[in-house]
Parts: C-alpha cells; sequence; structure tokens
C-alpha cells in the first residue's frame, strides 16, 4: 500500500506496474524515450544520406528510400542468403572497387556509405540499361524479367513515400509563407 494525501490506497489499483520499483519505471520509461529518439535519429540520418547520395549521383533521393525500403527494411545490418548487405542490399565481391573507395569492404555495414555505393550501382546500371526501369530490373539481377516486377514495386513504394512526405512538405511551406 502507498499513502496519499487521501488515505490509504492499494498500489496495484493505482498503477500496474505497483510491484516494480517506482525508479525502475521510470527508467524504464526514460529508455523507451531514448530509444524513439535514437531511430528517429537514425532515420534522419538515412534520409540525409539519400538526399546526399542522389545530389552525388543525379538520381532522385526518394528512389533511393524506395530501394531501402523494399531491399532491407531500413535496416542496416540485412544480410540476403546470397551475401547482399546492408541497407541497399550491396553484393561485396561484386562491387569492392565502390566500397574501396569508401575506405574498405567493412563499409558495406556503414549506412552513409552503403547508400553512397548502392547509389553510384544504380547510377551505372541506369546508364547501362537505357532506362530507369531497366536500371532498376539491372539492380535487381532481374534484367531478363519482362514483366519488370521489382522496378514496379520500387517505383510503388516511391510514390507510397512521396505521397507520406507531402503533408509534411506542405506544411513546411505553408510555414514559410506565413512567416514571409
Amino acid at each position: 500500500q502507498i499513502v496519499r494525501h487521501y488515505g490509504m490506497i492499494d498500489a496495484a489499483q493505482v498503477n500496474p506496474f505497483a510491484t516494480v520499483e517506482p525508479l525502475a519505471v521510470l527508467e524504464i520509461r526514460r529508455q523507451g524515450r531514448t530509444l524513439q529518439r535514437d531511430r528517429i535519429e537514425a532515420a534522419r540520418r538515412i534520409v540525409a544520406a539519400a538526399y546526399r547520395a542522389g545530389e552525388d549521383s543525379g538520381l532522385d533521393p526518394l528512389l533511393l528510400l524506395a530501394v531501402i525500403s523494399v531491399e532491407s527494411r531500413f535496416n542496416p545490418f540485412a544480410e540476403s542468403a546470397l551475401g547482399a548487405k546492408g541497407l541497399m542490399q550491396i553484393i561485396p565481391k561484386y562491387h569492392l572497387d565502390k566500397l574501396e573507395a569508401l575506405g574498405g569492404e567493412e563499409m558495406v555495414l556503414d549506412p552513409e556509405a552503403n547508400i553512397r555505393a548502392g547509389a553510384q550501382i544504380l547510377r551505372e546500371y541506369v546508364a547501362r540499361a537505357g532506362t530507369l526501369e531497366a536500371g532498376l530490373q539491372f539492380y535487381n539481377g532481374a534484367a531478363t524479367d519482362a514483366s519488370a516486377q521489382y522496378a514496379q514495386k520500387i517505383l510503388t513504394e516511391r510514390s507510397r513515400l512521396e505521397e507520406a512526405a507531402y503533408p509534411a512538405f506542405r506544411h513546411a511551406a505553408l510555414t514559410l509563407n506565413n512567416t514571409k
């Protein structure tokens, strides 16, 4: 039981965590907020890296984010059975030159380096294949798929990301216009 200014009450009725030390509950809540802040900061870093890589490569940053979403679900440590690694699922043995330029093969799991290398690879494939759709198919190793399912999946995801981001852009534009 805990004493409140209005008398004695059963702690379990007030707080389901009553059997847990109050300081431990506060620590759990603090860690949850810290974890959420860490996830938000990681997402910001990924988006910023995609925008930098997009600017450097001439590719749409939302396209790069769509590739990341489809390939790894934004997991920087994702690894496929075929050895593709990181956010953009790069297979190191095929792209050592790009990874070496960014600091070595171990950089494949560095989110920013992975995005930069993936953007370079995709840009080369688009140039080689002649169209964005064909370049995306080549990136996925599905260049002979006449239905272009992978490219359509990426372009659909890009549209979804754009729709999700649009309200934030609109709000920012309205705020900017209202401050003039």
